[in-house]
């Protein structure tokens, strides 16, 4: 083997590159990708970047000398139109092929976007890149009235940044509470009374029918029982679609993303796919997975990396992301399905504390008195126990229900 061409110059495709080296491999590495900036995290995006704290390079995940010092032939600002599996090539926008023995699809995904009038005004904005965020930073002055359409994790997110940045901010969601279909009513009730009290107005259990506008400026949003909310900017956060365009036009199976199997390797033997992009089957659900966040992206490429070297070892993760809205900060592991859970249980209080602040709490979501994932809010150094739980209640394992809810016992003692 002596080429390998990654499509995504993403954390995954970042990632993947640098374990392609640090196992060995001294053939060709290129890693292409459309965006002009060099990879990096996105997690800041929405987080540290957006609330001023971080410095705009302090995603990256190597600076440009590392790519020359590690001979990876990276290729910004470049677009992949279409793979040919038959002669092992990729042809670049400019007309250029490159050639691979192995191939490795880092292509991420792309934000939905909310189709209704209007939707071309200006200061209607979405949040995937960094422009995008550099677009956002700016915007967020004291006294802006920002209107967040979704109030998933990255419109909650936008959501405490914009408040903090001293706006008034109203958030539109379909659901009867925010987050409710990953987390439940206890918990999306949290978080609906956490932003409540830091001045958010919600309009749940509605959707948006025009967004008004004035000589092409975003003026209000319509919702669809005709209430009109004033807005001098609108962020859009409705999900986002895995960018599948090239493995589709190439004849690769796709099942809500690249089908992979365990070791991320697609229908085709030469070619693999990692991070958002990629459904891979999981041997822990027994079920085929494809995970949107930060850790699935940090782990995928290298271990796609070590598949394309014939490691030979699956990806077989608990999914795990984190999110930080004002003072609660969160980490989440495990999976479970759209109800498939009988109860949550909890160690804490859920509720707001007197004074404002976010409680501190574990929750944990059990069926048939098996975890299948778990919450640590304010709560830190349990993600290792938690995990070993939710991989013991895949395999079948029941915990007491009572001792689970009790501070007092160890996380460790309950298997």
């Amino acid at each position: 083997m002596e080429s390998v061409v990654i499509v995504g110059a993403s954390l995954a495709g970042a990632k993947a590159a640098e374990t392609l080296r640090a196992e060995g491999f001294t053939g060709r590495v290129v890693l292409i990708g459309e965006e002009s900036e060099l990879p990096y995290e996105r997690p800041p995006l929405s987080k540290g970047y957006l609330l001023g704290k971080d410095p705009r390079d302090g995603g990256q995940v190597h600076d440009e000398a590392w790519y020359v010092d590690q001979r990876i032939d990276l290729r910004l600002g470049t677009r992949v139109v279409a793979i040919d599996r038959t002669g092992h090539t990729v042809s670049l926008a400019d007309g250029q092929s490159v050639p691979y023995d192995r191939l490795l699809l880092a292509t991420g995904s792309r934000v939905r976007s909310l189709d209704v009038p209007g939707g071309e005004n200006s200061g209607v904005r979405y949040l995937r890149t960094l422009p995008e965020a550099d677009q956002l930073r700016a915007d967020l002055k004291p006294g802006t009235q920002v209107v967040v359409v979704g109030a998933g994790w990255i419109g909650l997110e936008v959501t405490a940044a914009a408040r903090e940045h001293g706006c008034t901010v109203a958030v539109i969601e379909t659901e009867t509470l925010p987050l409710r279909r990953v987390l439940g009513d206890e918990l999306g009730g949290l978080y609906r009374d956490l932003h409540a009290g830091h001045g958010v107005e919600f309009h749940l259990d509605s959707g948006v029918r025009e967004f008004g506008g004035l000589d092409g400026q975003i003026t209000d949003v319509v919702l669809t029982d005709g209430t009109e909310i004033p807005a001098d900017l609108v962020v859009v956060g409705v999900g986002i679609r895995p960018a599948t365009e090239l493995a589709e036009a190439c004849g690769l199976e796709i099942d809500n993303g690249v089908a992979v199997d365990a070791h991320l390797r697609t229908s085709d033997p030469d070619i693999f796919a990692c991070g958002d992009v990629a459904a891979w089957n999981s041997h822990l659900v027994g079920a085929r997975l494809r995970v949107e966040h930060w850790a699935n992206a940090l782990n995928g490429g290298p271990a796609a990396a070590k598949s394309i070297l014939d490691r030979n070892e699956p990806y077989d993760p608990v999914p795990y992301f984190f999110s930080d809205q004002y003072d609660l900060s969160m980490e989440y592991s495990g999976y479970v399905p759209l109800h498939g859970y009988d109860q949550i249980v909890v160690r804490g209080d859920l509720a707001i504390r007197p004074d404002g602040t976010a409680p501190e709490f574990l929750a944990f979501w059990v069926s048939g008195g098996r975890v299948l994932a778990g919450m640590n809010a304010n709560v830190w150094d349990v993600v290792d126990p938690i995990q070993d739980l939710v991989r013991a209640g895949y395999r079948g394992e029941r915990v007491d229900l009572g001792r689970l809810a009790d501070p007092t016992v160890p996380l460790t003692d309950l298997r």
